[in-house]
C-alpha cells in the first residue's frame, strides 16, 4: 500500500508542476488557457476558480488515469476562434512567447528538483561517515591498495580540485559519476594517529561501464561503509552457539584472513562452504579484553543455486553515522549543482545508450520507479525527496529530448521557424509526429521489460 499511495504522490506531483510551468507561463504571454488537467480518462473532479486573470476561464481537471496531464490552450489549428479572442490564441503569438510556454513544463521540473535537493540539504539526514568498507576482491579499490577502515577527508576527480567529504554518501555518488563518465577519482585519505595525510587514484576510466546498476560499485570496490566486525545476538541452536561464539565478540581473523569489517565477515562466512560442505574454520576473537581462539563450522544453505555458510548470529555493527545538514546558500548551491549533475549525467547515458556505449538496460519505466517510490518512503522523508527530486530532473531531461510528441520537438519546430522563418508544414509535422510516436512507444517497451526483468525476473 506504501508503494501505491508513494508511487501516485509522486507521479500527481511532478506531472502537476510540470503542467502549471506551461500554465502559468501561457496566462503571464497572454494567452487564453481552456482547460489544466492532472490525469486523462474519466473525469474524478472539476473546478473553475471565480477570479481568474482577465480573459482567462480555465477549467482545472483531475482524471481518473494519473499518467500523464496536458494544458489545452485556445488555438486556430485545433478549433474555430472568434476574431475578437484571436489575440489570446497560442498560434497567434510571438515565437520566443511559444519557445518559453512550451519550455516552461521542462524547466518547472528542473526547478522542483533544485528546491527538493535545496529542502534536504536544508533539513539534514543522518549519513554513514565516510570511513571505506573492505573492498571487493579484484576490483579496482583493492588493486589500488585500499584495505577498509581508511577515512576518506577530500576527494575529487584527478583532473579538478579535492573537495571535502562529509559522508560515504556523497563519497559513492562521486564514484558513481566516476565510473559512469570514465573519470579517475583521487582520494585524499587520514593518516592513522595523526599522520600525515596521504592519495590514492582510482583509476575507473579503466572500467567498462555499461550499465548503472549494482554491480557497478562492485567493479569500483567500495560497496559499503566500514562497520565493526562485532556479533550481535547469537541464535540459540545455532551454528555460532555451538561453536562457542558470543554477542559482542570481536571478530580480528578468520583462518589466515584478517578481518577488517562487518560486509567482509560476512562474505568470508558465505564463502566457508567446500563442495557443499561447511568448511570449518579458527577464528580469532577479542572478548573482554582477552584473545580467544575458537573452531567454527557454519551451517550450509541454499541460496538460490548456490551453498553458502550461515553460522546464525547477527553480523557487523551499524556503521557510525554524522549529521550532513548546510546553510541556506551552501543548501540551495547545492540543490543547484546536483540538479545540474543528474542531469548532465542522464543526457551522457542517453547519449551513451544511442551509439551503442551503454546498454538499454538502464531504462526504467513504472514499475521500477514505483518500487523505488516505496523503498524511499519506508527510508524517511529525506530520502523520498531525493527520489523526487531525481525523477523530476529525468521529466524534465526527456521532455527537452528533440522528440516531436515531447516539448523538446515543439522547440526544435520553432528554432527551425527561427532560423528559416518558415513554420514547419502541416504534412512534416504529421510525418515526425508518428515518427515520434515510434520512438516514444519503443523507448516505453524496452523500459517495461527491463522493469519485468529487474524486479521478477
Amino acid at each position: 500500500m506504501l508503494t501505491l499511495v508513494a508511487f501516485l504522490v509522486a507521479l500527481g506531483l511532478l506531472i502537476a508542476v510540470h503542467e502549471y510551468g506551461h500554465y502559468r507561463v501561457a496566462v503571464a504571454c497572454g494567452v487564453k488557457v481552456l482547460r489544466f488537467s492532472i490525469g486523462f480518462g474519466t473525469t474524478l473532479f472539476r473546478w473553475q476558480p471565480k477570479h481568474q486573470k482577465h480573459g482567462q476561464s480555465t477549467e482545472f481537471v483531475i482524471g481518473a488515469f494519473p499518467v500523464g496531464g496536458y494544458v489545452k490552450m485556445l488555438d486556430e489549428r485545433e478549433a474555430p476562434v472568434a476574431p475578437g479572442e484571436r489575440h489570446l490564441a497560442f498560434n497567434t503569438q510571438p515565437l520566443r512567447a511559444r519557445a518559453a510556454i512550451v519550455a516552461a513544463g521542462p524547466i518547472a521540473n528542473l526547478l522542483l528538483a533544485v528546491l527538493l535537493y535545496s529542502a534536504v540539504s536544508w533539513y539534514g539526514q543522518e549519513e554513514p561517515k565516510a570511513v571505506l568498507g573492505s573492498p571487493v576482491a579484484g576490483s579496482v579499490a583493492a588493486q589500488a591498495g585500499l584495505q577498509g577502515g581508511e577515512l576518506v577527508q577530500r576527494a575529487g576527480f584527478e583532473d579538478g580540485t579535492l573537495e571535502p567529504v562529509r559522508s560515504f554518501e556523497s563519497l559513492n555518488w562521486l564514484l558513481t559519476r566516476g565510473a559512469l563518465d570514465g573519470r579517475d577519482v583521487r582520494l585524499e585519505l587520514a593518516g592513522p594517529d595523526g599522520a600525515p595525510a596521504h592519495d590514492v587514484v582510482l583509476p575507473l576510466s579503466r572500467l567498462d561501464t555499461k550499465e548503472a546498476d549494482a554491480q557497478l560499485l562492485h567493479k569500483v570496490g567500495l560497496v559499503a561503509p566500514w562497520t565493526r566486525p562485532v556479533l550481535g545476538d547469537v541464535m540459540a541452536g545455532g551454528a555460532a552457539e555451538k561453536s562457542g561464539l558470543r554477542k559482542g565478540d570481536v571478530v580480528v581473523a578468520v583462518g589466515a584472513t584478517r578481518i577488517v569489517d562487518g560486509r567482509q565477515l560476512r562474505d568470508v562466512i558465505r564463502a566457508s562452504v567446500r563442495d557443499s560442505q561447511p568448511l570449518a574454520q579458527a577464528w580469532r576473537v577479542e572478548r573482554d579484553n582477552k584473545t580467544v581462539v575458537l573452531s567454527v563450522l557454519p551451517q550450509v544453505v541454499q541460496d538460490g543455486a548456490v551453498a553458502v555458510g550461515k553460522i546464525g548470529a547477527y553480523v557487523g555493527a551499524p556503521p557510525e553515522f554524522v549529521t550532513v545538514r548546510y546553510g541556506p546558500l551552501d543548501g540551495l548551491w547545492r540543490g543547484v549543482t546536483r540538479t545540474w549533475e543528474v542531469s548532465a549525467l542522464t543526457l551522457r547515458m542517453m547519449g551513451k545508450m544511442v551509439i551503442g556505449e551503454a546498454s538499454l538496460k538502464n531504462l526504467s519505466g513504472p514499475l521500477t520507479i514505483a518500487d523505488y517510490a516505496g523503498k524511499s518512503a519506508s527510508l524517511g522523508l529525506s530520502q523520498y525527496l531525493v527520489f523526487l527530486a531525481l525523477i523530476s530532473v529525468s521529466l524534465g531531461v526527456l521532455n527537452l529530448l528533440p522528440l516531436p510528441v515531447l516539448d523538446g520537438g515543439h522547440l526544435m519546430y520553432y528554432l527551425w521557424e527561427g532560423v528559416t522563418g518558415k513554420s514547419v508544414s502541416q504534412a512534416w509535422m504529421g510525418r515526425l509526429q508518428r515518427g515520434g510516436v515510434a520512438v516514444l512507444l519503443l523507448m516505453m517497451s524496452i523500459a517495461l521489460f527491463n522493469d519485468v526483468t529487474r524486479i521478477f525476473g
